[in-house]
């Protein structure tokens, strides 16, 4: 439970949230700021599955305050980092199905949200051999101009 408390509170301070005023949403902008954000995830998704690992990149913000841990890491790494090993494991996949089996959004300002869920991914390699796992995945995103962008956060293996 420490962890995951560190965590949140990494996030917040990673991401500016705690030098910000408050800023107090309405019912309607946080209705409308969870169904942008949850189309962002749905619109990574599907661009994923039609055009692999290399469709991140527009959905990953290229901040210095990004970071991410991806699975069977157990430190944060930078947008460089994750770059890299997408760029490098991108040619691996003939096709990646990521879908949400439950997903949080929550609203944290007109810039900012919070997101947790538990997702499916199904990985087929080039020669064919296709693997499920289940993830759980953690992350703040934040708007940049008119796109909301995968700040940081962790995804963590569930089973496969």
């Amino acid at each position: 439970m420490k962890n995951v408390l560190w965590l949140y509170f990494s996030l917040f301070v990673a991401s500016g949230c705690m030098d910000k005023p408050s800023e107090t949403l309405s019912h309607p902008e946080k209705e409308n700021i969870t169904l942008e954000v949850g189309s962002m995830l749905s619109n990574y998704f599907s661009d994923i599955r039609k055009s692999g690992l290399n469709a991140e990149f527009a959905y990953l913000d290229s901040s210095s305050s990004f970071f991410w841990v991806p699975p069977g890491y157990s430190v944060a790494l930078s947008y460089d980092s994750v770059a890299s090993i997408l760029r490098k494991r991108a040619p691996e996949f003939r096709s990646i199905d990521n879908s949400f089996e439950e997903l949080k959004i929550i609203p944290l300002s007109r810039e900012m949200a919070s997101y947790t869920g538990r997702l499916r991914s199904v990985m087929t390699d080039t020669a064919g051999q296709t693997r499920t796992f289940l993830l759980v995945e953690t992350g703040v995103v934040i708007k940049r101009g008119n796109n909301w962008k995968l700040l940081n956060g962790q995804t963590s293996l569930l089973k496969e």
